[in-house]
C-alpha cells in the first residue's frame, strides 16, 4: 500500500480506542462462555438497552455487509425484496450480497442517499402484479452513503407509511454515531428502536477492532434468530471479543463522544474548503464530505493524500470523498488544507 501524509479513504484504518484495547488485553485470559452468551456481552446489552428504552433483542456480528445479509434475509420469503435509495450500500458495495441470497433489491434515485415515502408508494405501486417480486423491507442507512442523515420527522413518516403498508423497515447503521452527532440531528437511539423493525449499531467504524450490534424490535422477527446467524456464519466462538467492545463503547457515552470527534474534523475540513471557494457534492454534517476539486488538483493531491474519487462532475471536475475518524488529528486536517491552498493559489 502506498505510504501517504494521511488517509481519508475510510473512518476503519486505525485499530482500536486505547480503552478497549486496554479492555481486551486485561480479560484475555480470564475463561468465558463462548458464542455471545458471556458476561461481557450481557454487560453490553443491557448498556445499549438502557439508551434504547425498548425490551430489543440484541446479537453481535463482526461486519455491516454480515449484518445487513442476517438481517434481511431473516425477514424476506423467497420471493420478497427490498426496497433500498440507489446509493445503498446493499446496491453498491456489497457484491451482491443480498441478492445471493435469492432477494431482489429494487432500487430508487435519490440525490441526497435519503428515502422518503413518497419514493418507497412508487415501488409498492409498481409491483402489484404477482407475477413481479413483493417489496417487502425498505433498507435505509444513516449516516447515508453521501453523508447525509435523517431527521426524526423523516424517520417517523417513513415508520407511518412502512406500518400501514405492510413493510419491515431495517436501517443499517455502520456510521450510526456519525448521523447522530451531526449538530442538527435530533434523533436519538430511542427514536429509532421504537419506529424500525431491526437496525444496527455500527462499531467497526466507530472506534472498535470490530463488530456491529444488531438490534431486533419487531417481537415477530426475534423467534430463532439465534439459529439465522448460525447458520451464515456469523456466529463467533469468541464471542466476548465483540462483547467486550460495546460494553466499552457504552461506558461513559464513549460512543457518541467518538462519532462527534469524527464529525468535529469533518467540519473542520467543511469549513477551510469553503474558504479556499470549494463547492460539494452533497450537503453533509457527518465525517463524510464530497468536496469538487479540478482533475488537476485531485491528481497532484493523491501524490500525498489517500482518498477516493467519488463521481466526475463534468469534463473537468470531480467529487471526492474525504473521511475523517475518531483518531484523524487537528494536525492531519490542517496539513491537508494548507497543501490544498497551495494549489488553488
Amino acid at each position: 500500500m502506498k505510504k501517504y501524509k494521511y488517509s481519508f479513504f475510510n473512518d476503519y484504518s486505525e485499530g482500536a480506542h486505547p480503552l478497549i484495547l486496554q479492555a481486551l488485553s486485561e480479560t484475555n485470559l480470564i475463561q468465558a462462555t463462548g458464542y455471545g452468551l458471556d458476561s461481557y456481552s450481557a454487560s453490553a446489552k443491557e448498556k445499549i438497552l438502557q439508551q434504547l428504552r425498548t425490551d430489543s433483542d440484541i446479537f453481535f456480528v463482526s461486519g455491516g455487509t454480515q449484518a445487513n445479509l442476517i438481517c434481511l434475509s431473516s425477514m424476506l420469503r423467497p420471493f420478497e425484496a427490498v426496497i433500498c435509495a440507489s446509493s445503498g450500500h446493499i446496491a453498491v458495495h456489497e457484491a451482491g450480497a443480498i441478492e445471493a441470497t435469492g432477494h431482489k433489491v429494487i432500487t430508487v434515485p435519490s440525490k441526497n442517499g435519503k428515502l422518503s415515502k413518497d419514493l418507497i408508494a412508487e415501488v409498492v405501486l409498481t409491483h402489484q402484479d404477482e407475477h413481479m417480486v413483493k417489496p417487502k423491507a425498505v433498507f435505509i442507512s444513516n449516516s447515508t452513503e453521501v453523508g447525509t442523515h435523517y431527521k426524526l420527522q423523516e424517520i417517523e413518516e417513513l415508520s407511518d407509511y412502512c406500518k400501514i403498508n405492510n413493510l419491515y423497515l431495517y436501517l443499517d447503521g455502520a456510521r450510526l454515531a456519525s448521523g447522530l452527532a451531526t449538530d442538527d440531528s435530533d434523533l436519538k437511539l430511542s427514536n429509532i428502536a421504537t419506529l424500525t423493525d431491526i437496525f444496527y449499531i455500527g462499531g467497526t467504524k466507530n472506534g472498535a477492532l470490530l463488530g456491529e450490534a444488531i438490534v431486533i424490535n419487531n417481537p415477530h422477527l426475534k423467534s430463532e434468530f439465534f439459529r439465522v446467524i448460525k447458520q451464515r456464519g456469523g456466529l463467533l466462538a469468541k464471542g466476548k471479543i465483540l462483547g467486550i467492545q460495546f460494553d466499552v463503547l457504552f461506558t461513559n457515552n464513549l460512543y457518541f463522544e467518538l462519532g462527534k470527534k469524527a464529525n468535529l474534523h469533518a467540519k473542520y475540513l467543511t469549513t477551510g474548503l469553503k474558504d479556499l471557494g470549494v463547492s460539494f457534492l452533497t450537503d453533509s454534517n457527518t465525517n463524510q464530505i464530497f468536496p469538487i476539486l479540478s482533475n488537476t488538483i485531485i491528481e497532484s493531491l493523491q501524490k500525498d493524500y489517500g482518498f477516493y474519487i467519488w463521481e466526475k462532475v463534468d469534463m473537468d471536475t470531480s467529487a471526492i470523498r474525504l473521511v475523517t475518524s475518531w483518531a484523524t488529528t487537528d494536525e492531519s486536517v490542517k496539513m491537508f488544507l494548507d497543501d490544498l491552498k497551495r494549489l488553488v493559489n
